[in-house]
């Protein structure tokens, strides 16, 4: 019982336990049909046993059941889970509960309940006789995954969705587009794949290496596979946060379409998909036109990620947003456009950021109309927020309070604690070493609320999410490598209720990963081991950007 992760705020172990077998059968109540379905599909690929539907007898019976709202005061995602010699029983405040009380009940198994198939055919399953009691401590508990910089086929995608549920993060970032990609079809306006989706060519490390790889880089979803992977998350009552970026990082889409650059500043036709990282100077012309482009572009994104119930589940309280990027627009083409200069003074915006600031303002207005939520990086408070806006405070935590001290929603994932892109350790064998060394227990000891905000502004942070930019991640390997074992951290942060940062017990923690690096193992998830990366995880030569020090708290 110890070796759960994220660790549940209460449990117990007992004497007996319940073994799975040819005879045990899911009972499932109303609300759990899918919970079900998901338990079937997984512990039956790893056992081998059938667990069809049913009402058992004493020692058969799984029984999943969604409590009364006046029953047990648990909230959505909080459960109860009973093992006995009698049942297995998983009580959830709602859908979603009965589903994260699932996920326990697999860890309990071990790690070769996390395999597709028997590894020893005959064995007995037995989960030792247990109660937990379980509740998150934020709503929101995100990854962010950039499939622009490098593209992730769609069953990647899926990977990390399950990995996802069996960490109990329930919010996808899914990071659609930037200068160097654009990742979803769009009908109306195929050359946003046609051309938009592809580079020549790709950067090896950071912006300043001089190495390439010199051929072709692309790919993207089609609609269908969108609908696919939404789907597949809502199952696992994860919501989907697409990011289409404006005004900034846009360097694809006017590449595909060249009538949507500053056209009066530079011969925007001459302009490929960007085969560099960094900042792009090649952003979005203030026009009417780029507004009626985006505005199309959006309402197929709509439709694609629907809101809420519209998903058929019965938890999907993040789905309704939308996130427009909004952060490190470059601003020098608007400072020479006479067509930028003439909107600046048409609108009375005062300048070039508050020539952003209206670009925000106008889809903030636009999604709300629609009943859906703009979230947007912390640049997008510059100028200010119509009030059902959302922050991705990334800077580090200011932007955060800021917006939380202005009564708007926030999801703390500042770089300097959660950019899991940064390096893990300062040793010579880390592949292409960027940003500060964030290590296990530096991830395990991040704290989403700062002491700063009083308890009504805290009530405006969602909750948190952990960042995997991938411009030097160039496959699902180098991914998991980044991600794990930190997300577990992460994961841990965002769900348990844990004590101060200095006072956390990441001794505790660590015995609990010794177990639950088998799970990874049994998963196929390559992530760093504890004494540094295997020889084939290396990449040398490779050129980074490394910062030393510790982080600054900002």
């Amino acid at each position: 019982m110890t070796e759960l992760i994220p660790a549940p705020v209460r449990s117990v172990g007992n004497a007996g336990g319940f073994v799975l077998d040819e005879t045990t059968v899911i009972d499932a109540g109303p609300g759990t049909e899918a919970t079900a379905r998901w338990l079937r599909g997984v512990l039956g690929a790893a056992t081998g046993l059938a667990l069809p539907p049913g009402a058992g007898a004493e020692g058969e019976t799984i029984r999943l059941r969604v409590l009364p709202e006046d029953a047990g005061h648990l909230g959505p995602e909080g459960y109860k889970l009973y093992v006995d010699g009698d049942a297995i029983a998983i009580h959830g405040g709602g859908s979603a509960g009965v589903f994260w009380g699932a996920q326990t009940l697999r860890q309990l198994l071990g790690p070769d309940a996390f395999r597709r198939a028997p590894v020893t055919p005959g064995r007995q399953w037995l989960v030792p006789g247990t109660f937990v009691e379980d509740t998150p401590r934020f709503r929101w508990r995100g990854l962010m995954l950039d499939v622009a910089r490098h593209f992730m086929p769609k069953e990647g995608v899926l990977r990390y969705l399950d990995l996802m549920a069996a960490h109990k993060l329930n919010v996808f970032h899914f990071h659609l587009t930037d200068d160097q990609g654009w990742r979803v079809e769009i009908k109306r306006y195929p050359k946003l794949t046609e051309i938009g989706s592809w580079r020549a060519r790709t950067k090896f490390g950071h912006h300043a290496s001089p190495l390439w790889e010199e051929k072709p880089h692309g790919g993207f979803y089609n609609q269908d596979d969108i609908r696919e992977i939404v789907a597949y998350a809502a199952e696992r009552h994860i919501s989907v946060v697409p990011e289409i970026d404006v005004p900034g990082h846009s360097q694809a889409a006017i590449a595909a379409y060249p009538e949507l650059g500053n056209t009066d500043v530079i011969d925007t036709t001459s302009l490929s998909v960007w085969d560099n990282w960094g900042v792009s100077h090649n952003v979005l012309a203030p026009t009417d036109n780029t507004l009626r482009f985006y505005e199309g572009v959006f309402e197929e994104v709509l439709d694609l990620f629907p809101a809420g119930g519209e998903h058929g589940t019965a938890f999907a309280e993040f789905s309704g947003f939308v996130h427009i990027g909004g952060d490190e627009c470059a601003k020098e083409q608007w400072r020479e456009s006479p067509t930028a200069q003439a909107r600046i003074e048409e609108l009375g915006v005062g300048d070039e950021d508050g020539l952003q600031s209206w670009f925000v303002r106008h889809f903030d207005t636009w999604f709300a109309e629609r009943g859906r939520r703009l979230i947007g990086w912390d640049e997008i408070l510059e100028g200010g927020l119509a009030p059902g806006a959302a922050v991705s405070s990334w800077r580090g935590y200011a932007g955060g309070i800021t917006a939380a001290r202005a009564g708007h929603d926030v999801v703390m994932c500042p770089e300097q604690q959660v950019y899991l892109d940064h390096r893990q350790h300062g040793g010579a064998d880390e592949p292409v070493p960027i940003g500060y060394v964030r290590t296990l227990e530096d991830v395990f000891r991040f704290e989403p609320v700062p002491p700063e905000l009083g308890p009504e502004e805290a009530r405006h942070v969602l909750g948190a999410q952990a960042n995997l930019w991938t411009e030097a991640m160039e496959d699902t390997a180098r991914v998991d490598y980044q991600a794990f074992p930190r997300l577990a951290a992460f994961a841990e942060v965002a769900w348990s209720a844990l004590p101060a940062p200095a006072e956390r017990d990441f001794v505790d923690f660590e015995h609990r990963m010794a177990a639950h690096y088998g799970r990874l193992d049994a998963l196929g998830v390559g992530y760093r081991p504890p004494a540094g990366p295997h020889p084939w995880q290396q990449r040398p030569g490779i050129p980074g950007q490394p910062r030393e020090g510790a982080p600054p708290n900002v």
